[in-house]
């Protein structure tokens, strides 16, 4: 079994511990002996940097003006992202946990174990007792291995990844509506817009560099509409804000939309000829007059319909949208709703007009595209279609029996490790024990779980329950490509080798199919080989990546696909032509109806929890809480309160409270301000232990996309006596609570 012990001592050897300097310290003479243009390794706007290389150690970075999306910008986590490479937690050698210890060993033995008990567990229970979860921070190329691994590998059908968690009601809604998964327009397209519709997304914390490009919309004269439960920083800066309940999205849309049609604001012409099932959507949007969504969303009906006219009346305009709005259990719907706008209105395939969805991790984009979702495969082909299937066992040279059916979702993983009928696990380049939701419960599957194996370069919370760790790579170790949110296939490059006895993550996975007998779909020496096999994979699907490679990537400063040959130059825009990629040409409008959360608030859970990211820290936070500059700037989780509920409840800015749900509690210290609505409360999620917000979440589905509903659950909260000094004292910073200094 799989469980934790000597919980403090884990945290004491592996971390999170804080490190703020570079190798050699910050007084170091320096010879740099290279420099190595790459880019950032966290959100998917890919910030183009430099790193500095001496003695085979990252020292230090530069901007890097030459490309052009960030032009030499970077955000806090961007400037100290090299501090992680060298950082004295890193994992150098495989660890075997015996008798609750974690005991360093060979990469032989722990290999041979390994496969030794993943075929066991094959061999009793069925090849789909082995269950992979991958993540969408790697380079394409080891997401593309990761899914050939799981199929022609072990051949389990199970098989998912983390942007599970971001990014798939995007695309399930992109799918729908267009018949592809990608943002319709380039980023450049984004200054001319007369007005932009922002929904759910907090760009100046979570993608501040990408505010680079509002702010040239803003500066050519543009109109901001920003639609979130908080007042963000991006809303404080937009011109009209809806801040409605979470999870009304729907109503606040199909309203919009209301009003665009009474006041004959849509493209007829472009609705006729370039969709389809114009009638049903706008029989469905007659039901929500402007009043009848202020009373669903508590967003005032004035500032709908002046909304509505913003958009519907400017010749210019994009919708923009991350995951406000799609972490629900309608987030497909949610996704769609806004689509309706953007059909309707016809914009869409031109300059300045358009759509785009922001995509949260480093590579969310290539993360979905070839092959380690559960029901995909390479070029966001289908394993559902006999022809898709087909194809792929060719370029694998794989008999088309042995290719397993699709799988299911990670949370629905989870449980079927709760049931027994997933009993070892392998994860790469996830934290499941924080990013996951109702942690509580995930807990209980990892603990139950017969052989479990973590590939990481950090010890992360989901870690310490393996039985086996496998010390991997940063970014900075290894190549490959990324795609950015604009579908923009970017060269990651290495500027150092791996510390330590630490190996790049596709050389350990290949290991592992080897020892399983499976060693001849895997014969990649380096990374371009995999990256040429991918290109094949992928020809002729939606996302063809056949004519890029590695060249024409660096001399374009990135590639946009589809890239059918290797003449063409990429895809900047999409439907430029007016056709989309379902089978007549045609997008499809849906009629969405408005459902509420899965749990509203009540008289025992009174308030709306609703979770996001703060500009300090990425995702699950194993890389940037244990980065000292990152975490001084924000030590721990809080909850914001609006003023009226802190009086009502008799609470005081940086008093600790009790945070509580169906599922869990935490405590955390209140942040009392104006920005958030008096029904609504709000908590970051990068940490773990007795600090996670997702102890509290929904794990409900959207039965579509699969993706939990994180952004609205209900929850109260009980004033505890506990007067430990609040979240700003300076005795509190740099630390947390579950954390531990490193020569402090």
């Amino acid at each position: 079994m799989s469980k934790v012990e000597n919980l403090e001592k884990i945290i004491e050897r592996f971390g999170p511990h804080l490190h703020d300097a570079p190798d050699g310290g910050w007084s170091a003479e320096r010879n740099i002996e290279k420099v190595v243009p790459t880019h950032c390794p966290y959100c998917a706007v890919q910030c183009g940097m430099n790193l500095l290389v001496e003695k085979n150690k990252v020292v230090g970075f530069e901007p890097r003006y030459d490309f052009p999306v960030n032009e030499g910008r970077l955000c806090p986590k961007g400037v100290t992202a090299y501090l992680q490479t060298h950082h004295p937690d890193r994992l150098l050698r495989p660890l075997v946990k015996r008798q609750g210890e974690f005991v360093e060993t060979g990469w032989d033995e722990a290999l041979d174990l390994v496969a030794a008990r993943f075929r066991e567990i094959q061999e009793k229970y069925g090849k789909d007792a082995i269950g992979l979860y991958s993540g969408s921070s790697l380079t394409t190329e080891k997401t593309y291995l990761m899914g050939k691994f799981a199929r022609a590998g072990l051949g389990t059908r199970y098989i998912d990844y983390n942007g599970r968690l971001c990014m798939v009601s995007a695309a399930a809604g992109n799918n729908k509506a267009f018949g592809i998964d990608r943002a319709a327009n380039p980023w450049a397209d984004i200054p001319l817009a007369e007005v932009l519709v922002i929904a759910g997304a907090n760009c100046a914390e979570t993608f501040p560099v990408l505010n680079k490009f509002l702010w040239q919309q803003r500066d050519n004269g543009g109109v901001w509409i920003v639609v979130d439960p908080r007042e963000t920083p991006t809303a404080r800066q937009g011109d009209l804000h809806l801040q409605l309940k979470p999870g009304t999205d729907v109503a606040v849309a199909n309203a919009m939309l209301h009003v665009i049609v009474k006041e004959n604001l849509i493209d007829a012409e472009f609705i006729a000829n370039s969709t389809n099932d114009w009638e049903a959507a706008r029989a469905a949007v007659e039901k929500y007059p402007p009043a009848v969504a202020a009373e669903i969303s508590g967003v005032p009906a004035e500032k709908i319909v002046k909304a509505a006219l913003l958009y519907g009346r400017a010749k210019t305009g994009m919708v923009m949208h991350a995951r406000g709005i799609e972490h629900h259990s309608n987030g497909v719907n949610n996704v769609l709703s806004y689509i309706n706008l953007v059909l309707a209105t016809g914009k869409i395939g031109a300059p300045g007009r358009g759509y785009g969805t922001i995509t949260g991790q480093g590579n969310g984009q290539g993360g979905r595209e070839h092959g380690q979702k559960a029901d995909q495969l390479p070029g966001q082909r289908s394993m559902l279609n006999p022809e898709h299937r087909r194809h792929v066992c060719e370029v694998w040279g794989l008999p088309e029996e042995e290719l397993p059916a699709a799988g299911v979702s990670v949370v629905e993983m989870f449980e079927k490790m709760r049931a027994g009928e997933i009993r070892g696990f392998l994860s790469l380049c996830n934290n499941g024990m924080v990013s996951l939701p109702d942690t509580n419960r995930i807990r209980e599957s990892l603990e139950g779980l017969e052989f479990n194996v973590n590939i990481d370069f950090f010890m992360s919370e989901a870690a310490r329950y393996a039985d086996v760790v496998l010390p991997g790579t940063t970014w900075a170790e290894d190549e490959g490509v990324t795609a950015n949110s604009e579908a923009r296939v970017v060269k990651i490059n290495k500027a150092v080798d791996p510390p330590g006895e630490a190996k790049p993550d596709w050389w350990i996975v290949q290991e592992i199919a080897k020892r399983m007998g499976r060693g001849k779909y895997f014969q990649f020496n380096n990374p371009r080989e995999i990256f040429d096999e991918l290109r094949v994979a992928s020809r002729g699907g939606n996302a063809d990546y056949y004519g890029i490679s590695y060249e024409k990537i660096e001399r374009q400063h990135g590639v946009m696909w589809p890239c059918p040959t290797e003449e063409h130059t990429g895809t900047p825009r999409l439907f430029e032509d007016g056709k989309f990629y379902h089978p007549d040409k045609k997008a499809r409008f849906h009629a969405i109806e408005y459902n509420p959360p899965a749990e509203v608030p009540d008289d025992e859970f009174p308030l709306a929890l609703t979770t996001g990211r703060v500009v300090y820290q990425y995702l699950s936070g194993n890389q940037t809480r244990r980065i000292g500059f990152l975490v001084q700037q924000c030590p721990e989780p809080y909850v914001e309160i609006h003023p009226e509920t802190a009086r009502r409840l008799k609470i005081n800015d940086g008093e600790r409270v009790k945070v509580v749900s169906r599922r869990g509690e935490g405590i955390f210290p209140a942040l009392v301000v104006r920005t958030i609505r008096p029904d609504t409360i709000f908590i970051p999620y990068h940490w773990g232990e007795t600090l996670a917000a997702n102890q509290l979440t929904n794990p409900v589905l959207d039965p579509t996309s699969k993706i939990p509903e994180y952004k609205a659950c209900a929850a109260r909260i009980e004033k505890i006596h506990d007067r430990r000094l609040p979240i700003l004292g300076e005795q509190k910073k740099g630390l947390s609570q579950s954390e531990v200094q490193r020569g402090k």
